[in-house]
């Protein structure tokens, strides 16, 4: 994605740090820890700068009477009235939107992977960033490793 937009949203695990092991039992926040963070921050910019809803899956109607009744709900629901100019807009942000599909699938579960990149003290604050493209896939390469041998013990 590499927007570089900031929303606030706070850890609910420290999944992996390279130093010590001891500090992901802890829980201890510090800097360049691996953190599960909350994705619905996320997801509501997602849906405002794009106007697409990441994990919406599509239903197959039930029954044709149904699915007239639900179209006309959903259509309605769906349908906001946008100015011109927020649609050329959206227009405009969906020209270079790619999402990587291990981002869409951790927007799925709920929570983000992010690396924290300040040095969290006594503020209550940590900075960071979530975790895209081959350093995504290395750390999610090393919780896979770490779940086996975790279940083999």
């Amino acid at each position: 994605m590499e927007e570089c937009e900031v929303e606030g949203s706070s850890p609910r695990y420290v999944v992996y740090n390279a130093s010590n092991n001891e500090l992901v039992r802890t829980q201890t926040l510090v800097k360049s820890a691996i953190v599960q963070v909350d994705a619905a921050p996320f997801k509501q910019w997602y849906l405002t700068h794009y106007g697409v809803d990441i994990c919406r899956k599509k239903k197959a109607p039930a029954t044709k009477k149904e699915s007239a009744e639900g179209q006309e709900g959903d259509a309605a629901a769906e349908e906001t009235k946008k100015s011109n100019h927020v649609k050329r807009k959206l227009e405009e942000h969906q020209k270079g939107r790619e999402l990587d599909a291990h981002i869409e699938e951790q927007f799925g579960s709920g929570s983000l992977l992010a690396c924290i990149s300040s040095r969290p003290g006594q503020c209550g604050r940590a900075d960071g960033y979530i975790l895209e493209g081959k350093e995504l896939e290395f750390y999610m390469k090393k919780l896979q490793h770490k779940k086996g041998k975790e279940a083999a013990a």
